[in-house]
């Protein structure tokens, strides 16, 4: 398996998209519902081109022998008092390669590159109850909170979300109760 950095989606949108309809079909709650058109999954892509196209988001690709296995996205805040942070976005593996470590290794390369860009703090958010929440807390994220009824499901109930954070480069100072205070740079 080999992660790559994509600057551009052109001439990849198939296999991205076809990847976005597993991960959709198979139940991950990235913003869409199944069934998932071909013509969501082509206008969602043509809204990454142009973010990757305006500096404001970074695009990483796990491929295996020629094939698209995995991906993930770094949005960067372009905010001025923001300028050090990013948010994770739509991790996804294809169903059939999962359990392999595939979404570990695309994190890994995600912090990486955000460190190597200056970033001190990554956040995210996933459905509560997921399993990718086991993997973020595995690797360093710390859950912040919850909001209740954020996203719609499948079944039309509304599923809470789990906000994570994570500091990169920097130890944040806790009290006695473990609570970070704030971070030391």
């Amino acid at each position: 398996m080999k992660i790559v950095e994509l600057r551009t989606t052109l001439g990849r949108e198939r296999a991205l998209q076809a990847l976005l309809v597993d991960a959709v079909t198979s139940g991950a709650l990235i913003g869409f519902l199944p069934p998932i058109t071909s013509a969501e999954a082509t206008a969602y892509w043509a809204d990454v081109e142009s973010g990757l196209g305006a500096g404001q988001r970074k695009l990483f690709v796990a491929h295996e022998g020629g094939r698209v296995i995995g991906a993930v996205q770094l949005s960067l805040c372009r905010k001025g008092n923001g300028r050090h942070r990013g948010e994770v976005e739509k991790l996804m593996v294809r169903t059939d390669h999962r359990g392999r470590g595939i979404a570990r290794a695309l994190m890994a390369h995600l912090e990486q590159v955000a460190q190597q860009c200056g970033l001190l703090l990554l956040v995210l958010d996933t459905r509560l109850g997921d399993v990718a929440s086991m993997l973020y807390q595995s690797i360093g994220f710390v859950e912040a909170g919850q909001i209740p009824h954020f996203a719609r499901s499948v079944d039309g109930r509304f599923d809470a979300t789990v906000i994570f954070y994570k500091f990169l480069n920097i130890k944040p100072i806790t009290g006695e109760d473990n609570a970070v205070k704030t971070p030391v740079i």
